[in-house]
């Protein structure tokens, strides 16, 4: 029967994910937040949800994203000191997201210092949604050499994938991690990324789970999946590692 009451929303707390160890909330990095005040305002309501920590990791992307220790750093300082005297008591760390191409082999070449995130040194990479990376394998080979564990983001959003589910089977044989998306599971971006989201969830085969915070119309969306307490139950039967990073 038609109620004219609206159903109570559910109480929202992410506690149980406690870290989002993607996003892009530094400000003027990268096609993410642009001020001080915005990455703020962002960081307060990821906190009023549930997070503890956020690991924020800006593009690097030659010609386009020229990132570097040396411009991200500084960007984390400064909202550090935003957040303390504003008194916001989230821990806020940084990373990077890496693409992989032909810079990023040279860097791994030239072993420039490279942004990870946790005690086993995760470092987050990702590919074009347009094609696979022709390096992928060398790169996730090198990075184990030097003693590093690739993250391999959004692997679900990589249509090319989509029909070759043993290709994603031999990335986590050769030692990947997977990070889902958060507004993958909500079909946030089409239901073809949504049942990928979920398949790879089905088999075990999603370690971390990340926001991939850029702007407004993210976290708006993020707050209305969030809201599902079906969405919520999906990510609290996978084995994520994310609270591991709380250490």
């Amino acid at each position: 029967m038609f109620s004219i009451f609206k159903k109570k929303p559910d109480t929202v707390d992410l506690s149980f994910i406690g870290v989002d160890m993607h996003s892009h909330l530094l400000p003027a990095l990268d096609d993410g937040l642009q001020t001080v005040a915005d990455s703020v305002s962002f960081i307060k309501e990821l906190y009023a949800l549930g997070y503890k920590k956020l690991i924020c990791t800006p593009h690097i992307l030659s010609g386009v994203h020229n990132n570097s220790p040396q411009t991200i750093l500084p960007a984390l300082e400064k909202i550090r000191k935003e957040l303390i005297r504003q008194n916001i008591p989230v821990q806020i760390e940084a990373a990077a997201e890496y693409m992989v191409d032909h810079e990023f082999d040279l860097l791994i070449e030239k072993k420039e210092p490279l942004l990870t995130f946790g005690k086993k040194n995760y470092i987050l990479i990702e590919m074009s949604y347009v094609a696979a990376s022709p390096n992928i394998e060398n790169v996730i080979f090198q990075l184990k050499l030097l003693g590093l564990h690739p993250v391999i983001a959004h692997p679900e959003r990589y249509n090319y994938y989509h029909e070759k589910f043993d290709v994603y089977t031999d990335l986590k044989d050769r030692g990947c991690f997977f990070q889902v998306n958060f507004l993958s599971l909500s079909g946030y971006y089409g239901y073809q990324v949504k049942h990928a989201a979920e398949k790879l969830m089905h088999y075990g085969m999603i370690d971390f789970i990340g926001t991939d915070m850029h702007h407004v119309n993210h976290l708006r969306a993020l707050k209305e999946s969030v809201a599902h307490k079906s969405v919520r139950e999906t990510i609290r039967k996978a084995e994520l590692l994310n609270l591991t990073l709380l250490d």
